[in-house]
């Protein structure tokens, strides 16, 4: 951990000695390094991948004021991206589509309409549903064994089978977009990613082809059918969003908040009826352990100041909502504080102004519903490691569990497969 010098302006991101957030030691503990970060003030400058340097915002204030402010502050990247080698590791989420992420004004309306307006078509009822579904047959697999890695066989699995089933492809499909997202994420090799990658954009051309065939309720058909008429392009990226933030953000809130429940004695006596809910654990990890770290990507429309921090034009600046959420101090698994958040006000886990995360509602509904379903069938679970010695993924942008080991009283395949009541 570098500390700042008084002997450069700290905003500097070419001159001062960037932090980085990536490799084992920020994935460790990436709260030590937002501590550390905060003596730079509300914007540090760090390094997100091997020589691509950003500015981060750790201070809540700072973050509102700059996620508010779309005159001054640009979602558009391709000014940075000229900067920035080609084969950066940060490209793939940083960069530039059609899509609602990564546009402004108009266009960035148009495509968040989309979106909002074809999830607005899900009634809660169905979703939760479906969800209800999907949580019964993952758990199905593995209730008999009496241990199961609720990350990969539960947490990380349940939104690919969910969002295959949403968008309208055949069930048997889920097992190709399983494969491709596991591709995109463990590939040791370019060549390996480029394989996963064509897998994931063939499924979801695949996908656009059979909405606009079929028309119906599923969300491709109404991306499809919606009167913004997207092109090809267009539908492919804001399918691609749809897909692999709604996988991201529901895996890890998923994942995050079993491991605070699974720790914390106040939650274990409630797994069958007690005072703290799977409701509270959500909104303890949105405070505590947002699923995305540190995102929001913004782009200087000219050379300006954020908080006391000059930022050039085009200059990358990245929101913490870890750090930000945090500043006034954080609770851990087991803490008296927690299941309510930090004590330090509304947390930014959705962000804010008109990029806030769209969906809100259905990822918590969809999260919810999976916990509730998970320890209704397997009430004596519990972790086979401490939560401290947890293991967590490496990357700038996540906070994501590489595993959750339980264990839990084995149930008969007879019993798994009873309906057991909602709720």
């Amino acid at each position: 951990m570098t500390s700042p010098s008084a002997a450069f302006p700290v905003a500097d991101a070419e001159t001062a000695a960037r932090t980085a957030l990536y490799g084992p030691e920020f994935a460790a503990d990436p709260y030590r390094v937002y501590e550390g970060l905060r003596a730079y003030g509300p914007v540090a400058p760090v390094e997100i991948a091997p020589g691509v340097g950003a500015l981060l915002v750790t201070d809540h204030r700072a973050a509102l004021d700059l996620l508010r402010d779309p005159e001054t502050w640009s979602k558009d990247p391709r000014r940075w991206q000229e900067t920035v080698p080609a084969d950066a590791p940060v490209l793939p989420a940083l960069g530039w589509r059609p899509d609602a992420l990564a546009n402004d004004g108009t266009a960035h309306r148009r495509y968040r309409r989309v979106v909002t307006d074809s999830f607005a078509l899900v009634p809660p009822h169905e979703l939760r549903e479906h969800t209800r579904q999907v949580a019964e047959q993952l758990i199905a697999r593995f209730a008999g064994n009496g241990r199961a890695d609720l990350v990969a066989e539960y947490a990380s699995r349940l939104p690919v089978l969910l969002l295959n089933r949403l968008l309208g492809a055949p069930e048997e499909q889920s097992d190709r977009l399983a494969a491709a997202f596991s591709g995109m994420l463990a590939a040791a090799t370019a060549e390996e990613s480029v394989a996963a990658k064509a897998l994931f954009f063939g499924y979801v051309d695949e996908l656009i082809a059979l909405g606009g065939l079929r028309g119906g309720p599923d969300l491709t058909s109404r991306f499809v059918d919606h009167p913004a008429r997207l092109t090809h392009e267009e539908l492919q990226a804001q399918i691609v969003l749809t897909v692999t933030m709604g996988h991201t953000a529901t895996a890890n809130l998923i994942g995050n908040a079993l491991a605070r429940m699974l720790s914390d004695d106040r939650y274990y006596g409630s797994l069958s009826g007690g005072g703290l809910t799977a409701r509270d654990a959500l909104h303890d990890v949105l405070h505590n352990d947002p699923p995305l770290a540190n995102l929001s990507p913004h782009f200087a429309r000219h050379d300006t100041d954020l908080h006391g921090t000059p930022v050039r034009a085009g200059q990358l600046v990245l929101v913490s909502y870890a750090a930000a959420n945090t500043q006034r101090g954080r609770t851990r698994p087991g803490e008296s504080g927690g299941a309510g958040g930090s004590g330090g006000g509304a947390h930014l886990a959705w962000a804010a102004g008109p990029h806030a995360c769209p969906v809100q509602n259905p990822a918590l509904l969809v999260a919810t519903t999976a916990i509730e379903r998970l320890t209704a069938w397997l009430s004596d679970i519990e972790l086979t490691v401490p939560h401290p010695e947890l293991a967590w993924r490496q990357g700038p942008f996540h906070r994501a569990l590489v595993e959750l080991p339980a264990r839990f009283s084995p149930i008969t395949p007879a019993e798994a497969g009873v309906p057991r009541p909602l709720g």
